[in-house]
Formats: C-alpha cells, structure tokens, sequence
C-alpha cells in the first residue's frame, strides 16, 4: 500500500514541475519524492517491551559478588552485592532482591557480622514468602540453616543442632530446582553430616554438590568441594585420600587462577601431610601457602604459614631450613 500511495504522489508533482519548464526541475523532483517516502513510511518507533537494562546490571554485579566471595574477597564481593542490591531494589525485582540478599548474608558470616546476616536471610525468605515462590523460600531456608549450623558455639547440643539442619535441609531440596542452589544445599548436608560424625555420608552428599559444580563449571566450588572432602577424609584417619582430595582442589583452583584458595589448599596440605608422617613435604607445603599468601598481599596469613614451616622443619631437624622460613616471617618478602 505504501507503494502505490508514493506512486499517485510522484505523478501529480511530476507534471505540475514539468509544466514550469525549469532546467533543474528533476532534482526537485527528487527532493519531494523523498520528502513523501519519508512521510508516507515512516512510523513511530516499536515499544521495546520489557527493559533489563537495570536487572542486567543487578546480575552482574550478583556474578562478579559471588566470585569474590568464591575466591574469599568477601570485602570487595559485599561491595558489588551492595551495589546489586541497591540496582535489584530501583527495579523492583522480587526475584533479584531475594538472590542478592542471600548472597550478602553470605558474604556478612564470612566477614562476621552475624546480625547483619540474619537480616538479609530473613529479609529474603519474607520476600520469597510474600511472593509466593516456594524454591526461593527453600532456598532461604536452606542458608538460614547454614547460618545456624556455622554460628553455633560447639556445645553438648552440637549434635541436636546438626540433626536439626539436617532435617530442614533434607525438608527443603525438593522444591529447589535450581543447580546452583540445590549444590550449595547438599553442602550444607555435607557439613551437618560432618558434625555427626558421619564422614562416609558427609562426603557422599559434597559429591552430589561436586557433580553439579564439575559439570556447570563451577570451578572455584569444585575446588572448595575437594577441600571439603579432604577435611572430612583427613578427620577419618584417611590421610592418603585428604591428600589426593587436595591435589584435586589445587588443581581446579589452578583452572581459575584462584589464588586465595590456592594458597588455602597448599596450607591445608601442610596440615594433612604432617599428619601423615611427612614432616618435609608438609613443610615444603607451608612455605608454598605462605609465598601465594604473600604474593596477594596477604602478609598476616603468610608469615602465620612460615612460621608454621619454620616449627615443622625444626620438628624434623633441619635447622637450616627452619631458620630460613624464620627470616622469611620477618622480612615480608618472598624468597
């Protein structure tokens, strides 16, 4: 249609400029039929439907928060889910609020600010509630219950308090859909399982977490997965397996340039290795968490980590080596 409205246009204009008998009457020719199209087929531009410009940037900074928090920068991730939260909260965007929300009351535990962590789980769980959304509602539970397991003081009812999270965690996977989510709640099972005691069964539930998170590539939490299970081995009397289970992390943290949780691995290998007789190789492990250690800038946590290499080398009688890890602790400086 919009065609043949050009076409009746063109022909009036055209006769009425040839008629003025002007030499240049085809270039204004030109110049109308152009004004026409343009008027004739122009048209408002679509409505865009539904914008995520600010939700875009609300998940981002989720992600970027979260890997912070993965790599153990919980500063810097509290900052950035701050920031999500502000941007999830100017969107009005329930789904958002509430993820953000769990995410800083994980990165508030990590950094101890248990009151403030409380609120967001509960501020996220009311939310989820509010809305009707049965996953998320679990899901805050779920961190609601970690937040319980981990904040306990060990006492006589430690066991009471571990089967109880238990028990809301079993409760609660069923309507979480979500990988993500449902990983991070068998971890949880993971951890409660280990204060009963149950180490076989506290592994087999991280596994259920590690499955997810090799296959989603999630590698800084498959990293942390072998860590986990290497403490539950290693509390086993399972050195040989803590140790392999460390190897791995290191591994996956190597993947991802996680230095934090390179340096936490080597520190950890430390520990094990002493505990398996192998006073050299756990000090040779020291000294590596404390050079990673260092070279982040964390000089509180590497000279700890010399010292501690410096006292097993002494156990072992090799001053040398043990005095050198001493002036490493001092300096500040790598060798």
């Amino acid at each position: 249609m919009c065609e043949r409205i050009i076409n009746h246009r063109v022909h009036g204009v055209s006769r009425s400029i040839k008629n003025l008998n002007s030499p240049c009457y085809s270039v204004v020719l030109f110049l109308i039929i152009m004004l026409f199209v343009i008027s004739a087929c122009s048209t408002p531009p679509k409505n865009p439907g539904d914008v995520f410009d600010i939700r875009g940037q609300a998940e981002a900074h989720l992600e970027l928060g979260n890997r912070d928090a993965d790599r153990g920068d919980f500063k810097n991730a509290l900052n950035k889910l701050d920031a999500a939260m502000t941007l999830a909260v100017a969107a009005d965007d329930s789904s958002l609020r509430i993820r953000v929300g769990l995410s800083r009351g994980n990165a508030l535990f990590s950094l101890g600010r248990d009151e403030e962590m409380e609120e967001a789980w509960s501020g996220a769980l009311a939310e989820a509630e509010r809305i009707g959304n049965s996953e998320l509602a679990a899901v805050s539970r779920v961190h609601i219950a970690r937040g319980k397991l981990l904040s306990t003081e060990k006492a006589e009812d430690m066991p009471a308090v571990a089967q109880s999270v238990r028990d809301e965690v079993s409760r609660n996977l069923a309507p979480i859909k979500d990988r993500y989510y449902t990983a991070f709640a068998w971890t949880i099972m993971g951890l409660a399982e280990r204060e009963l005691n149950r180490y076989p069964q506290a592994e087999a539930a991280v596994r259920r977490a590690l499955e997810i998170h090799e296959k989603d590539r999630y590698f800084e939490l498959a990293a942390y997965d072998w860590f986990l299970i290497a403490w539950f081995r290693s509390l086993n009397g399972n050195h040989r397996g803590a140790i392999q289970a460390l190897e791995s992390a290191i591994a996956f943290d190597r993947r991802v340039e996680n230095s934090w949780g390179l340096a936490s691995d080597w520190r950890a290998l430390g520990v094990v290795r002493g505990y398996a007789g192998e006073a050299e190789a756990s000090g040779a492990a020291y000294l590596r968490a404390a050079e990673i250690f260092r070279a982040i800038g964390n000089d509180e946590a590497s000279g700890a980590a010399y010292l501690r290499a410096a006292e097993v080398f002494s156990a072992a009688g090799n001053e040398e080596a043990a005095e050198k890890a001493r002036s490493l602790a001092e300096n500040g400086q790598n060798p």
